[in-house]
């Protein structure tokens, strides 16, 4: 895989000083003392123990440090097996570039030129056990707080995409991963769009469409939870995991239980609305993702 990246990452470095030798006595240091010392670990480590409704125990291990960024990959793919992919992509990118003077986005006004980062904290690991097997099941990586843009030209995708989309009649539904059949998967799939009985059935079919559009044509997307002000807030649910078998990750806050099937699984949740007429004709068009202007041309 060839790879670009710009901008920066914010990474933790720790340095070791040297100095000249000094002999000392060594002595013990009193609770007093001791209490008057604060700090915080680098890695936090958590065991949850698995339940009845949930056979799996999980390790969590999370890094206390920030990361801002803005970077470009050519191409990606993820679980090529069995003639297929279950992540396949082209020109990934976190982050973007601003085009116009005055936009907003995470709560901030931008002028052009000026770089959007992609901010993600507190990055974790999370191993899931199956304690009757003694073997792993799956593993995931994500961020306790993540917000920012992601784009790319998605041909094969598995996961959840938390998008919300609206019909032509004004109604609301959230976004269903489909196959070029309109039929709802969350491994491999090639479209997106609504398949709720409230509203027109799907049709993938190329020129004659209805409610179903390309994920080629989802070129770009904000990852965030939407505040009630309208801003883009900060997701605990975004991560990218790997699973021997199904498991069902917990949500940071233990609120939510998201299943991740066999396979590579991304959760992608987003604070955008979507007209499904504009992204079944013109799309979500791509951000600027390049220093200089790709435009078009990028694909």
């Amino acid at each position: 895989m060839r790879q670009q990246a710009y901008g920066y990452a914010a990474v933790t470095l720790f340095c070791l000083g040297i100095a000249p030798v000094a002999l000392a006595e060594l002595k013990p240091i009193s609770d007093e003392t001791m209490g008057e010392v604060t700090g915080q670990a680098f890695m936090q480590i958590e065991n949850i123990p698995d339940t009845p409704e949930n056979p799996h125990k999980f390790t969590r291990m999370t890094l206390t440090m920030d990361v801002e960024t803005r970077m470009n990959i050519d191409d990606v793919k993820a679980g090529e097996i069995d003639g297929g992919a279950d992540f396949s992509a082209q020109h990934v990118a976190l982050g973007h570039i601003a085009r116009n003077d005055g936009v907003q986005y995470n709560g901030r006004t931008y002028s052009a030129g000026d770089t959007v980062h992609f901010e993600a904290f507190k990055p974790y690991i999370e191993l899931a056990e199956d304690p009757g097997e003694g073997k792993l099941s799956g593993f995931r990586m994500g961020f306790a707080q993540a917000r920012g843009s992601v784009s790319s030209l998605t041909s094969s995708f598995s996961g959840d995409i938390g998008l919300k989309l609206v019909d032509d009649n004004g109604a609301e539904f959230d976004a269903t991963l489909l196959d070029q059949n309109a039929q709802a998967t969350r491994r491999r799939a090639s479209h997106i769009g609504i398949a709720d009985p409230a509203a027109a059935p799907a049709d993938c079919t190329a020129g004659a469409a209805t409610n179903c559009a390309p994920l080629t044509h989802l070129q770009s997307i904000i990852v965030g939870e939407k505040n009630t002000d309208g801003t883009t807030g900060f997701t605990n649910d975004f991560f990218i995991g790997l699973q021997r078998e199904g498991v069902d990750w917990q949500s940071l806050d233990g609120a939510n239980v998201i299943n991740a099937g066999k396979g590579v699984f991304i959760n992608l949740p987003t604070s955008m609305t979507v007209n499904m007429s504009e992204l079944m004709t013109n799309g979500v068009q791509r951000l600027q993702t390049h220093r200089e202007d790709m435009g078009t041309q990028l694909f």
